[in-house]
């Protein structure tokens, strides 16, 4: 029976962990504190098709792999725990000017082309679809298939899974993989991945968040996820039962504090979006930091014959969660995913690595 260490107790790491102990496998997972980082800042859209752009084919091609394996990935999850974690079906992304209007045109054409549904809206057709967005949104791509999922819920009912499952948790810091005496290790360290397999191409990014809640007699929230780019800035607004996710803020940089222009600028571009959102309770601040990699795709495979990445999955660990626990199954029992292979850490690890 083969044990394996699960480092790193987000989102991802969580999922790897309950998934493979369901396998047959003996899995710990250790982190000081599961569920604390990225995975509880996360504003959870799955939009891999509403971020497509021409060029960026692997990135599209993962992100819509795994959006495909949402479905089952929830099932299971609300098999084991009585958990619904989705929070909206389908995507709204709006444009605000004629430039963000002829880029939506882009993005519908270019990931039309691929055979994903996506339907253009105009003005009249946003109204009937989300009545509450501002009158300064001109037109719309609506991608139905995408949806969203409450993070922190997610968080929760996957420690609930892996532990169900027998994974045992170990809260003592790793320092040096090679002191873990399991058979097999699975680095879902995110933005700390580097400092535990050195070389590896992970950088923290940092970006804030705010969650907002309705105050009683508030506009309700819109119904779908609201994207759009407001004076260059992306921004998003994500339902929650409770009220919305706004977000979010990029920067390099390695700390989470949370900055005045950061919150400021938050604001007033999802006002703009949504002009009722200065009804609502301004619940939380939050910051987090994504672990990027240079070519914005993830690290998902062998680094060597006992350590697997599982990491490097920027502003998309949620999204693609579903796919890489199925690569890092694969790679546990001798085998590569084949929906995975633009992930491969091979492509941009140095060969001294590892």
């Amino acid at each position: 029976m083969t044990t394996v260490a699960v480092v790193g107790g987000g989102v991802i790491g969580l999922s790897i962990a309950w998934r493979a102990a369901r396998s047959g496998h003996v899995v710990t997972v250790h982190d000081p504190n599961p569920g604390s980082g990225a995975s509880w800042v996360a504003g959870g859209m799955l939009a891999p098709l509403s971020e497509g752009w021409p060029g960026e084919d692997h990135v599209l091609s993962l992100g819509a792999a795994s959006l495909d394996r949402w479905p089952g990935f929830a099932d299971a999850l609300r098999t084991e725990t009585d958990v619904d974690v989705f929070t909206a079906e389908a995507s709204l992304t709006v444009a605000l000017d004629a430039a963000d209007a002829a880029d939506l045109r882009t993005v519908a054409e270019w990931v039309g082309e691929r055979g994903h549904e996506m339907r253009l809206l105009s003005r009249a057709e946003i109204r009937e679809f989300e009545p509450s967005l501002g009158p300064k949104v001109r037109l719309g791509l609506l991608a139905p298939t995408e949806s969203s999922v409450d993070n922190r819920a997610l968080v929760d009912a996957l420690r609930t899974a892996a532990t169900g499952a027998g994974v045992r948790f170990s809260d003592g810091a790793v320092h040096d993989l090679a002191d873990l005496p399991d058979d097999q290790v699975v680095l879902a360290a995110g933005s700390a991945s580097a400092r535990l397999w050195p070389g590896l191409p992970v950088r923290p990014v940092k970006g804030e968040i705010l969650r907002l809640r309705v105050r009683p007699g508030a506009t309700p929230p819109p119904q779908r996820t609201i994207r759009a780019s407001v004076h260059g800035r992306p921004a998003y607004l994500v339902p929650r039962h409770d009220g919305l996710v706004v977000g979010a803020t990029q920067y390099e940089a390695s700390d989470t504090q949370i900055t005045v222009a950061g919150v400021r600028d938050l604001i007033a571009d999802a006002e703009t979006i949504f002009p009722a959102l200065g009804e609502y309770e301004l619940f939380e601040a939050s910051a987090g930091l994504r672990p990027m990699t240079p070519d914005n795709l993830p690290l998902i495979g062998r680094l060597s014959d006992r350590v697997v990445a599982a990491t490097g999955h920027g502003r998309n660990g949620v999204l693609l969660t579903p796919l890489t626990v199925d690569a890092v199954l694969a790679e546990l029992g001798g085998r590569s995913l084949a929906d995975a292979k633009y992930a491969c850490p091979g492509r941009i690890t140095e060969a001294s690595v590892g």
